[in-house]
């Protein structure tokens, strides 16, 4: 049976943006932003599997106290919510740790804003029908931006450098698919019970490789922090401010808080890592966010999805 969705916001009321909608605004592109530059923080002492089980632990552990997380959810859901783990967690996270063991945290955030671009392809695949016009233009120009992105680190040579790319690429390419599967079940269950069951069966899938990287790890003060500050603050605040200002000036205002997230990602890089950002790369994102913004408007018409 296919399930129907609708992007419409539909007839809620909805606040202005006020002091309280501003600062729930500015936390979710803060703290998602920063997140590249905990990771590579992370693997500067702590093994790429460590880091990436440590902080779906931390994320879950942080989800977990809050009543709304722990609704039930019945089992005939846990298949939808496996394939979710992988795709949304522990796949892509694994990516981005990996990844940035050879390219910079800035590119890694820069390349990230192209994840509007792949949950759009991966919903127009699912309902096999071409997407409307503006969203054809904003691909076009998004995925024009991730070239230029990509450009400065593939002329470097280096193939470790391309092996990043390619999997920052993998894990935004994963993160496309799993928003498609996401949407019918954080309707129906809500997004905080369905986030924290996907981030237990991650720990399941995650857990074996960490301990294998344990004994190349060590647990310095930075790498710890920079691992509770990606669970509890990335997965608990981020995604409960995020859930907030949906519910208080709707879905499409609220998405565009998602835009910022690489430019605070390229600034964190520059500053706490000295990074060095190339013109070219700061024109690809600047393409790659008004592609996204443009593959995010709303299209009005039904979509039906099949069942996953």
């Amino acid at each position: 049976m296919a399930r129907v969705l609708s992007t419409a916001e539909g007839t809620h009321q909805h606040h202005a943006f006020g002091p309280l909608e501003w600062g729930l605004f500015a936390i979710p592109p803060l703290i998602w932003g920063c997140s590249f530059l905990f990771i590579a923080i992370g693997i500067d002492d702590l093994a790429p599997s460590v880091v990436t089980a440590g902080r779906i632990a931390c994320g879950a552990l942080a989800l977990g106290v809050i009543p709304a997380a722990r609704t039930p959810v019945p089992r005939s859901e846990w298949r939808r919510i496996v394939v979710l783990a992988a795709t949304w967690m522990a796949i892509p996270f694994s990516c981005f740790s990996i990844a940035e063991q050879w390219i910079d945290s800035s590119l890694a955030g820069m390349l990230n804003g192209a994840m509007p671009l792949m949950t759009a392809v991966v919903a127009t695949l699912l309902v096999r029908r071409a997407p409307p016009r503006h969203q054809l233009v904003g691909l076009a120009v998004g995925f024009a931006g991730v070239i230029l992105v990509m450009l400065p680190a593939l002329d470097d040579g280096s193939s470790s450098s391309v092996t990043g790319v390619l999997l920052v690429l993998l894990a935004i390419s994963c993160y496309g698919f799993a928003i498609n599967v996401s949407v019918p079940l954080q309707q129906e269950y809500g997004p905080l019970p369905i986030i924290f069951r996907a981030q237990l069966a991650a720990i399941v899938m995650t857990a074996p490789f960490a301990l294998f990287g344990i004994g190349d790890s060590h647990f310095s003060a930075d790498a710890v922090a920079a691992v509770l500050a990606l669970g509890a603050l990335g997965t608990g605040l981020a995604f409960v401010a995020m859930g907030a200002l949906v519910v208080r000036v709707g879905a499409s205002r609220a998405s565009v808080a998602v835009y910022f997230v690489p430019v605070v990602a390229i600034v964190a890089g520059a500053a706490f890592r000295d990074e060095e950002i190339v013109l070219l790369s700061i024109f690809g994102t600047a393409l790659i966010v008004v592609g996204a913004a443009l593959t995010s408007r709303a299209d009005r018409r039904p979509a039906t999805l099949p069942e996953a």
